[in-house]
């Protein structure tokens, strides 16, 4: 079938554009050309008496005087290119142009925005060729005027430039797929690189990958943090992540290399922590819906980490501005991510001099990949766990990026995403806790359980009903023993006057009730003997030098949640007392015994 739609650039060569339509389905098969004007002509097509090889040309019109009737020529711009629609970008309205045109045999698809055409059109001229159009050089000025000439394309469609969930539509959108309508196009550079992509089959990837997760925890977890993505937007959870925590060679990355075979290909999916907080920004944009998946935290800054998991979890960049002081769009995301190294976050930001905060712990927590019966695995299926890592390592690079848009597919039948809100909350009551911080990290477990039960329920894991939860659980619980349901800032508060106290007792605080004051350097305050225990009593200073970051009203909320501010005087925190060799002054008095932590560590 032969398609040929001139359409008419503006003022050439001095003559006055004809805006009749050549291939007007009721006009007869061979008709005049409409000079001047553009036609693409999907084979070898005769028009006059005139034969015309494949691909888009331009028809003109050279006069020498307006009154001369002008001598027509013909020139390939190009090889078969189609304007197909005319898009609107869903973020900021900006038009563009959706291309098509087949390169070896594949179909290929580009959105242009029409901003890329004012001036000479180079990016344009760049994207297409990068994808294979064939461009008479020469000629290659009227491939932009061409695309230019389509003023009003009969089909109108939405374009995304970020992965994931299209509200306008309900689609769920890949680079290389839209996964529940036609009326949605990814619109990209054509420079990034495929890290969503596909090799081998989810048959596979469920026998060579998938089924050795079974009997281990860290593994299961780790595909079910992949597998998250889709619902975190539709059961209102918010992003964050996990990060796995063992020592070099545990498997942690064997794990996250898991993780990442749900949507492409480990090595161009997964990601190094070393990046600027600009980088944070495109990278998570990259795959809004789906898993960050980072390695090796030893190579991130520890003055930037922690910003970099606020980031990560809160979902918007940095705003900026224009030079003409008008504020660029933001990058946005929700996403899970998947880290690992061998320190917490926190450990990794000490190393700058930087005190962990607690907001950073709760949004990347801690799971152990590194003391379990074989370091991050708890089953080997039979082999040592040198041949486990190794089988696993080579499968992981066969089969990849099936699984993920296999459970957006089953989400878009009918019924299911209405009744995901009730099946949360079904999962998330296995996750009960009483702090509403504990609660938040809960919610991200019971998220990643449901997403693991649903695989497993429509086939696309190969696990027991039950296996996603009881995993996902287990390592909850773990999380919860170290640190505890209470309130994470009370948590670091407390630690931080214990390690004080641990650090400087003897150095910095005297006998409050000696004859004569001791000579103390960096004076932190005295103690009392009190019944056979010793309180502290810390002056105002040293309270503030052993928590930095809080302020005293902070500090002091936190000790009263714990009744270990004690010997107060009426209407005060403080107690007066008499000083050894004279004077007086008030001290904050704290029962060290309070100090003790929940969940069994400091």
């Amino acid at each position: 079938m032969t398609d040929k739609t001139p359409h008419t650039p503006p003022k050439n060569d001095g003559q006055k554009p004809n805006l009749a339509l050549v291939g007007d389905p009721s006009a007869p098969e061979h008709q005049r050309l409409q000079r001047p004007g553009y036609a693409v002509y999907t084979g070898t097509t005769t028009v006059e008496g005139r034969r015309f090889n494949a691909g888009v040309w331009y028809h003109g019109i050279k006069q020498t005087s307006p009154d001369d009737a002008g001598l027509p020529f013909d020139l390939w711009i190009c090889s078969p290119l189609h304007v197909d629609a005319e898009t609107v970008d869903t973020d900021d309205g900006s038009i563009g142009r959706l291309l098509r045109f087949t390169h070896r045999g594949q179909v290929r698809e580009c959105v242009i925005p029409m901003e890329a055409l004012a001036g000479k059109g180079e990016d344009v001229l760049k994207s297409l060729m990068r994808q294979g159009l064939v461009i008479e050089y020469s000629q290659r000025k009227h491939v932009p005027a061409y695309i230019a000439s389509h003023h009003h394309p009969d089909r109108v469609l939405d374009t995304i430039t970020r992965p994931g969930w299209h509200d306008p539509s309900g689609a769920f959108v890949l680079p290389h797929r839209i996964i529940g309508s036609d009326r949605v196009r990814f619109q990209s550079s054509g420079r990034e690189a495929r890290i969503f992509d596909t090799r081998g089959t989810l048959a596979e990837w469920q026998g060579d990958v998938a089924a050795y997760c079974l009997g281990n925890p860290v593994l299961i977890l780790s595909v079910c943090c992949a597998l998250a993505g889709p619902l975190l937007k539709k059961v209102g959870v918010n992003g964050g992540g996990v990060h796995l925590v063992g020592d070099s060679s545990s498997g942690k990355s064997l794990a996250q290399d898991i993780a990442a075979t749900v949507w492409g290909p480990l090595d161009r999916f997964k990601m190094s922590w070393d990046m600027s907080g600009g980088g944070v920004e495109i990278e998570a944009s990259s795959r809004n819906d789906t898993v960050m998946v980072i390695d090796e935290l030893s190579r991130a800054s520890p003055k930037q980490i922690q910003s970099h998991a606020y980031a990560i979890a809160n979902g918007t960049g940095r705003g900026t501005m224009t030079r003409e002081r008008e504020g660029r769009p933001k990058n946005y995301w929700r996403l899970l991510a998947l880290s690992s190294g061998e320190r917490s976050l926190g450990d990794h930001a000490a190393i700058a001099g930087n005190t962990a905060h607690a907001g950073a712990e709760l949004r990347m927590v801690d799971v152990n990949a590194g003391t379990r019966t074989y370091r991050a695995f708890d089953d080997v299926h039979g082999l040592d766990g040198e041949g486990f890592h190794r089988l696993l390592t080579e499968n992981v690079t066969r089969h990849y990026g099936h699984a993920g848009p296999a459970l957006v597919e089953y989400l878009l039948a009918p019924d299911r995403l209405a009744a995901l809100g009730e099946r949360f909350k079904a999962q998330r009551r296995y996750f009960a806790v009483q702090g509403s911080q504990a609660g938040r990290v809960a919610d991200r477990f019971a998220v990643m359980a449901l997403a693991g039960e649903l695989a497993s329920e429509w086939g696309i894991l190969p696990w027991p009903a039950g296996t996603a939860m009881k995993a996902c659980r287990h390592l909850f619980h773990e999380w919860l023993a170290t640190m505890g349901d209470g309130n994470a800032e009370d948590r670091q508060i407390i630690t931080a006057l214990a390690d004080f106290i641990a650090l400087h007792g003897d150095s910095r605080f005297s006998d409050v009730t000696a004859q004569f004051a001791a000579t103390v350097n960096h004076r932190a305050g005295f103690y009392e003997v009190d019944q056979g225990k010793r309180l502290y009593l810390f002056n105002r200073a040293a309270l503030g030098e052993a928590v930095p970051g809080y302020s005293r009203e902070r500090i002091l909320r936190a000790l009263g949640q714990r009744d270990a501010l004690v010997k107060m005087d009426e209407g005060r925190k403080q107690k007066n007392y008499r000083l050894p060799g004279g004077g007086s002054a008030r001290f904050f008095v704290i029962d060290p015994e309070k100090l003790e932590t929940e969940g069994g560590a400091r």
